[in-house]
């Protein structure tokens, strides 16, 4: 297995006096996404680059590298399914691997695909502007390198634009302060000190149950509790990783057709034909999985029936109580009541919990308190408290799925603005393209499942082959432009609130509904139909030649 770090690549120095350079096709991104589009893309013998802000492969994986990041998705199906030899090329350590081995596993994907030529580093794609008289994009980096180019495929991630800047007075900090999504590469020191993390979802528990060990003092402040589940995650042996190399080809099947494109699926029956005692038999034994599958896994009705949310909620709540040492604050703080299981982001943890029983580690209400702003001493409360630290972490996420758009100055057709238009209303054909933005091409995007509810590689990998096959449908036809028509958009964006709207996932504040972002439009950025249903769908409109999406 190849370990050779990335390189930036330094053979196409950044001057904008340099002559224009024309692209078949130019893909933003050289994550999950980014990388496997880059391939097929080649493969179809276009001539086609990708540009990367960071200086190596990875997306995700080469940013979020804070203390205890790590999968939430089964190591066995996070995964490339276009080539066997490939899947079987890499042995994973564990079942859940972390941060630093994933970034391992992509580089060799890379390597072992002799992607990396094809990638520019070190870039940051400023904008694109869609030239109506010659049918290209005009792209222009960040340092001034103007392109040309007839297709955009955007693979800019879904968690990938960071609310770094979150509160006022962040620069007034006299000790460190750091956001989990821009994490540095150097080792951060944190022994011995007094530590703050602020955010408790997926990264803020990731991070607090690895630093504990280490750290003087830990305070956290809490706003919004989470149902948790704790980890399973046994190493895997070569023998292990054989066993699941010879299923390559059900799993493959398999992750395509389940509601979030795990190898698990709701399976367990109907919650009103089961007992009682049978419904927690399947609870319990979901609960002992260790994984996602309690969530994904069990009874569908929990996302529309009140009465079964409650039930289930009531079950998980019961584990969390017992691990707090039915601690009356710490239950009321870090044990949610106020929405159901299942309709926030649920995380994994290996003893989360049991750090708020330690005796260096204290707690600080937000509900009751919220963060006026940082200090140069540490963080100052609305109870007037200045809690005095040396570092502070922002576990404080992301403007998810649209975030990363609309960072980019994206101009259609007639000059419009997807950042304008997105902050009054977010609408896609699909989550695959916007209308008004012909040859622009999008994944992990708001309105398809790999917004958020979804085994990313299933989603994101589904979702390049479409574009691939798209876009070698329309050259074979002498189809130069494609764009997805504003009544396909509006029909799918009908489809998709229906859809949404018989959850009650639309009823919870969270960064499914962009709640944690002040302005954004609420609507849910991911499709949850089910992924199976999702790429029946787009598997319909390629059979058919792609009608919702005008070529010319």
């Amino acid at each position: 297995m190849s370990t050779k770090a990335p390189q930036p690549s330094t053979d196409r120095p950044h001057d904008a006096a340099q002559a224009v350079e024309h692209l078949d096709a130019l893909v933003i991104g050289a994550g999950v996404a980014g990388l496997y589009q880059l391939h097929r893309l080649r493969e179809m013998g276009m001539k086609v680059r990708a540009y990367e802000t960071g200086s190596g492969v990875g997306g995700t994986w080469y940013w979020n590298r804070y203390p205890g990041a790590r999968f939430d998705s089964q190591a066995e199906i996070y995964q490339y399914w276009f080539s066997e030899a490939l899947y079987k090329s890499w042995q994973p350590s564990e079942r859940f691997p972390a941060q630093p081995e994933t970034e391992r596993w992509l580089n060799h994907v890379a390597d072992t695909l002799d992607l990396k030529k094809d990638i520019q580093f070190n870039t940051r794609i400023a904008s694109a502007h869609f030239d109506e008289a010659n049918d290209q994009w005009n792209i222009e980096t960040a340092a001034g390198e103007k392109l040309t180019a007839q297709f955009v495929i955007a693979c800019c991630g879904m968690l990938s634009a960071p609310l770094s800047d979150r509160f006022p007075g962040q620069s007034s900090f006299k000790g460190q302060i750091f956001h989990t999504g821009l994490w540095p590469k150097a080792p951060v020191d944190l022994k011995g000190k007094r530590v703050a993390v602020v955010g408790t979802g997926a990264t803020g528990i990731q991070v607090i149950q690895t630093i504990a060990p280490e750290v003087g003092s830990m305070k956290i402040f809490v706003r919004t509790p989470q149902y948790v589940i704790p980890m399973r995650n046994p190493k895997y042996s070569k023998a292990d990783w054989e066993k699941w190399g010879s299923r390559f080809h059900e799993l493959k099947a398999r992750v395509r057709s389940t509601f979030a494109g795990f190898d698990y699926d709701f399976d367990a029956g109907s919650w009103a034909d089961k007992t009682p005692a049978e419904r927690t038999t399947v609870l319990e034994n979901l609960w002992e999985d260790g994984s996602l599958a309690l969530w994904l896994a069990s009874f569908p009705e929990m996302f529309f029936d009140e009465d079964v949310s409650e039930e289930v909620s009531k079950f998980v709540r019961a584990k969390m109580r017992e691990r707090l040492q039915h601690d009356p604050a710490l239950c009321d703080l870090l044990i949610p009541t106020d929405y159901g299981f299942g309709t926030h982001r649920v995380p994994l943890e290996n003893k989360y919990l049991e750090v708020y029983l330690q005796p260096n580690v204290s707690t600080v209400d937000c509900r009751k308190a919220p963060i006026e702003r940082i200090v140069p001493e540490g963080i100052q409360t609305a109870d007037g408290v200045i809690h005095e630290v040396d570092v502070i972490i922002l576990a404080v996420g992301f403007d998810a799925g649209s975030g990363a758009l609309t960072r980019i100055d994206f101009r259609g057709r007639d000059g419009r603005s997807l950042k304008a238009e997105w902050g009054n209303e977010i609408r896609t054909a699909m989550g695959l393209q916007v209308h008004g933005y012909p040859n622009l091409f999008t994944t992990g995007a708001p309105l398809a499942p790999s917004a958020a509810l979804c085994n990313m590689t299933t989603c994101l990998q589904q979702q390049v082959d479409w574009i691939t096959g798209c876009i070698d449908y329309a050259r074979k036809h002498g189809k130069k432009v494609i764009e997805a028509t504003q009544a396909f958009q509006d029909e799918w964006v009908q489809h998709h609130d229906e859809t949404a709207n018989k959850t009650l996932v639309v009823k919870t504040d969270s960064w499914y509904m962009g709640s944690n972002v002040d302005g954004k439009p609420r609507r849910l950025i991911s499709y949850i139909g089910g992924v199976g249903t999702y790429n029946q769908k787009c598997d319909q409109l390629a059979s058919q030649g792609y009608p919702g999406f005008a070529m010319r």
